[in-house]
């Protein structure tokens, strides 16, 4: 069980990537409540031994909320407006694993402090099967007191916890600095694999060029120039429209500090263009089926 200590677990948000993390919480003996805005995953979760909570608000009298959610709405939708701050008990403490902005997640580290209350940014990086193996790498932002405490529980769900400095919402700028590269390193991909195609050379011939030599044991290329190669986009691991959204913040993140991003202002004008060809709910991969598109090629 890595060492983890039985405490009174929330946990908020059972998408693709929080119901396997909750799971993993709970086959580690944590005692876990549960909500999500559909029931599906929380009557999942139910089976395996969680407490099922009819609202939000419910899963503030635990020890530790964890929450998983689309985005800074979302996150504010449930954590505000939804009651759990006001429910929770101070020196309880809130673990925001979804990535939201920089800004968000300073706002929500005063809210927090205002109550008495601790706030530790702790986004992921990872895709549902890596969330499912627990093998997830964290990042995570705030006091180091704080996220002592909460250590052990998030050694239930990652292989390493990365470290980022004392302001949570430092751990958020690292995460959309992460998403960007990620997605300035898929959109080459597609490009390159375009081109391959345009003059005759499969994709896939392309790719297994470029990840046994240039990027050589890099996960992102092998995986997503896989999924390029092979045109698989659906189902999708992280959606488009939610990479989408990461560079959206990433770039307002840089913009707040006098930095201008010259590929996230790019890729936003791309990334908007494949959603408006419909393909918002394919994997962040189908960056290479809309560089193909262009060349008539998809």
């Amino acid at each position: 069980m890595k060492g983890a200590t039985t405490m009174t677990i929330a946990f908020l948000g059972l998408g693709a990537m929080g119901q396997h993390m909750a799971a993993n919480l709970l086959r580690a003996g944590q005692i876990v409540h549960v909500w999500n805005r559909s029931p599906a995953p929380v009557q999942a979760l139910a089976q395996q031994g969680a407490k099922a909570a009819a609202t939000p608000a419910e899963c503030g009298i635990a020890d530790v909320v964890f929450t998983m959610l689309a985005d800074d709405a979302a996150t504010r939708a449930v954590m505000i407006d939804g009651g759990v701050l006001d429910a929770m008990a101070p020196g309880s403490i809130h673990v925001n694993m979804a990535t939201v902005s920089v800004a968000f997640a300073r706002e929500m580290a005063e809210l927090h402090l205002a109550r008495g209350v601790g706030y530790v940014a702790a986004p992921v990086l990872g895709r549902v099967d890596v969330a499912a193996a627990g093998k997830l790498n964290i990042l995570a932002g705030g006091s180091d007191e704080l996220i002592a405490r909460v250590q052990p529980l998030l050694d239930l769900l990652g292989q390493k916890t990365w470290r980022f400095g004392d302001a949570p919402e430092q751990a958020n700028a690292i995460k959309l600095a992460c998403n960007l590269t990620l997605a300035c390193a898929i959109e080459a991909t597609g490009e390159g694999a375009a081109l391959a195609r345009a003059h005759g050379v499969p994709a896939a011939n392309f790719v297994d060029l470029v990840t046994s030599t240039l990027f050589a044991g890099s996960p992102v290329y092998k995986g997503y120039g896989g999924m390029i190669a092979e045109a698989r986009y659906s189902p999708a691991g992280f959606k488009l429209s939610l990479g989408q959204k990461d560079v959206r913040l990433a770039v307002e993140a840089g913009r707040a500090q006098g930095l201008p991003l010259a590929f996230g202002d790019a890729l936003q004008g791309v990334l908007k263009e494949a959603v408006d060809a419909g393909d918002a709910d394919l994997d962040l991969a189908a960056l290479g089926k809309n560089a193909a598109r262009r060349g008539g090629l998809a």
